[in-house]
C-alpha cells in the first residue's frame, strides 16, 4: 500500500467515485476528495498531499486559478499537479503547464494511463531535489556535463550551440516532463541567436539531427511542446 496522499479536486460525482475506486484498487488508500476550487485550496493546507489531481472546470475558483495559487505559494509550489482536462481545453493545458502543472490527462481517460502518470509524476517529484543539484547528468548513452558545457552520446562528443545545449539539458534533466515552447524560451537564453517559440522548433530539429537515431528521445507533444523520453537507454541506439 502506498503512503502517498492524493488530493482530488473534482466536482463530478461519477468521476470522483471512479477515481476513488481505481486508486484504492492500485494501493492508494490515503485519499481526500473535494468538489470545488475553494475547498481544494483549504484541503491542501490540512491534508498536505503528495500529489493533486485537479479538474480544470470547477465551480467557483477554476482549476487554472487553483494551479496558479498553489504554484505561486512557496509552501505548496513543490506539490505535483496532474490536470484533468476535456479535449476542447488544449489552450488551458498549455496555460496550466506554463503555470507549473506537472502533467495532464484528457477525459475520458484510461484508468491504467492515469495510474501510470501518477506513479511517474510521484517518482519524478521525489528525485527532483537531487536532480536540481546535479551538474553531470546521464540518460542512458547520453552524458551531459553542465559545468564544462560538454555533451556526448555513446562516448562520442556532440557539437552543440549554446541554445541547443541548454534545451537538451533542460529536457533531459526532467525526463518525462512536458515543456511548452514558452517554458523553454523562458529558461533558455540564447547567445547564438534570439530564442523565440518559433526558433525552439528549429533548434529541436537541429538537436534531433545531431543526436541521430537517439533524436527520437526528444518527443513532440502535439499542441503543447516537447519532452525527453523518460526511459531512454542504450537499446534505443540499436533500433
Amino acid at each position: 500500500m502506498s503512503k502517498d496522499k492524493i488530493l482530488i479536486i473534482e466536482d463530478e460525482e461519477d468521476i470522483q467515485e471512479l477515481l476513488k475506486y481505481n486508486l484504492k484498487k492500485d494501493g492508494f488508500e490515503r485519499l481526500k476528495i473535494t468538489n470545488s476550487g475553494e475547498a481544494g485550496l483549504d484541503a491542501v493546507k490540512t491534508f498536505l498531499p503528495n500529489i493533486i489531481l485537479l479538474d480544470l472546470m470547477l465551480p467557483g475558483i477554476d482549476g487554472l486559478t487553483v494551479c496558479r495559487k498553489l504554484k505561486n505559494n512557496s509552501e505548496t509550489a513543490h506539490i505535483p499537479i496532474i490536470m484533468l482536462t476535456a479535449k476542447s481545453e488544449e489552450s488551458d493545458i498549455i496555460v496550466g503547464l506554463e503555470m507549473g502543472a506537472d502533467d495532464y490527462v484528457v477525459k475520458p481517460f484510461s484508468n491504467k494511463v492515469l495510474i501510470a502518470r501518477i506513479r511517474s509524476v510521484l517518482r519524478r517529484a521525489k528525485s527532483i531535489q537531487s536532480e536540481n543539484d546535479k551538474t553531470v547528468l546521464q540518460r542512458g548513452p547520453l552524458l551531459i556535463n553542465r559545468t564544462k558545457r560538454e555533451a556526448s552520446l555513446d562516448n562520442k562528443s556532440l557539437i552543440l550551440t549554446y541554445s541547443e545545449f541548454e534545451i537538451l539539458f533542460l529536457l533531459a534533466k526532467r525526463a518525462g516532463w512536458v515543456f511548452s515552447r514558452n517554458q523553454i524560451v523562458n529558461q533558455v537564453k540564447g547567445d547564438d541567436y534570439p530564442v523565440t517559440e518559433r526558433s525552439i522548433d528549429v533548434q529541436i530539429v537541429g538537436l534531433r539531427k545531431k543526436l541521430g537515431i537517439a533524436g527520437e528521445a526528444i518527443e513532440t507533444v502535439r499542441g503543447v511542446g516537447y519532452r525527453f523520453k523518460e526511459n531512454f537507454s542504450d537499446s534505443d541506439l540499436k533500433k
